[in-house]
């Protein structure tokens, strides 16, 4: 069975051969498993058998980037949302701050929004390349971009978002408005160049440790509708829509049902999500994506085989479970513990 077969048998609810794999994985994490055995010309995705690949186009502003500084600890430069950015240089990679945005208020907005509209500069050939060559590898290929939410905030800033979803939503739906029809037709492009897709995979960091970044009911106001549209495009043709969230977006899965949204990544364990818990509430109505606890699979063989074997035989049940990490996987993870890890997904994943 293919990754393509096996991925579209557990979004349409029956049930594969074994449970699909897939991850991400830290730049300085591959830098040590090279050091500790990976092969130097694979891949963790060619070596491990990853079953998904993501292909889209670029919806920023498109401002030129501008380097101002560059140090051996950090970099400030202008993005290409026309924000200022300082990203520090740590043992995961660049990690960034804000440091200001061109655009800081709704006057702002109206003078760089057709810097949101689609042009062919967005999407490439390559993409379409790419996309074929993944699908004779028998490879699940989804249409993959950040939804609403997150985009958005890279414009604005997170703390100027939140308090215009409040004080001027309507200044901030067109946002979302904007953003959205440009998803929609970098999509249907990338269809017409010849790109034929198996799914779609939005993300839009949603939630915190303890709970979601902003109230259900906020979420139903301002975003929904446009979760909803993209879900209700895809499914024209006849597509299944992942959703990417970062943190505890419980509060939210009914809402993320209602839109169109038929699986759910990576549900944090950190964040306090439970697949032992959430499989019985959703047992027929949504894919559960992840949930193996990185911070387990940094200690000893028989920490990590109690988090799959205790985890992955009740996801797994009637299918509806495609493993993940609990989000990426981190440099304190040896190479030999992640082969471990996977031999056991193997283990206990098959049918």
């Amino acid at each position: 069975m293919t990754s393509r077969e096996r991925i579209t048998i557990v979004l349409n609810g029956g049930v594969p051969d074994r449970v699909p794999i897939h991850d991400s994985y830290w730049g300085s994490t591959i830098e040590r498993w090279r050091r500790e055995g990976l092969p130097k010309n694979i891949s963790p995705d060619s070596y491990f058998g990853t079953e998904i690949v993501r292909i889209g186009g670029d919806y920023s502003l498109q401002f030129p980037t501008k380097l101002i500084e560059e140090t051996d600890r950090y970099r400030t430069y202008i993005d290409s949302y026309g924000a200022t950015r300082k990203d520090l240089k740590l043992s995961a990679g660049w990690t960034p701050q804000w440091l200001g945005f061109t655009i800081k208020s709704k006057d702002d907005w109206l003078k760089h929004k057709d810097r949101v509209k689609y042009n062919p500069s967005r999407i490439s050939t390559s993409a379409v390349n790419s996309c074929r060559q993944a699908h004779a590898q028998g490879k699940f290929v989804v249409y993959s971009g950040h939804a609403t939410f997150h985009p958005t905030w890279q414009k604005v800033g997170m703390e100027n978002m939140f308090i215009w979803m409040k004080e001027e939503p309507e200044f901030i739906v067109d946002m979302f408005e904007a953003h959205t029809q440009l998803m929609i037709e970098m999509y249907d492009e990338l269809k017409k160049l010849g790109a034929e897709f198996d799914g779609a995979w939005f993300s839009d960091d949603l939630g915190y440790r303890n709970a979601p970044l902003i109230s259900p009911e906020m979420y139903r106001e301002l975003i929904f509708p446009f979760h909803k549209q993209l879900c209700d495009h895809v499914a024209k043709d006849g597509l299944k829509t992942m959703l990417h969230s970062d943190g505890n977006v419980e509060p939210l899965i009914p809402h993320f049902l209602e839109a169109g949204i038929s699986c759910l990544h990576p549900l944090e364990a950190k964040a306090g999500l439970d697949v032992r818990q959430l499989k019985p509430k959703y047992v027929d109505k949504l894919v559960l994506f992840g949930n193996i606890d990185v911070r387990q699979l940094a200690k000893t063989k028989e920490d990590i085989e109690a988090e799959i074997s205790s985890k992955i035989p009740i996801a797994k049940e009637g299918g509806g479970y495609i493993y993940h990490s609990d989000h990426s996987v981190p440099d304190d993870i040896s190479f030999a513990n992640y082969k471990f890890a996977l031999e056991l997904v193997r283990k206990y994943g098959s049918y």
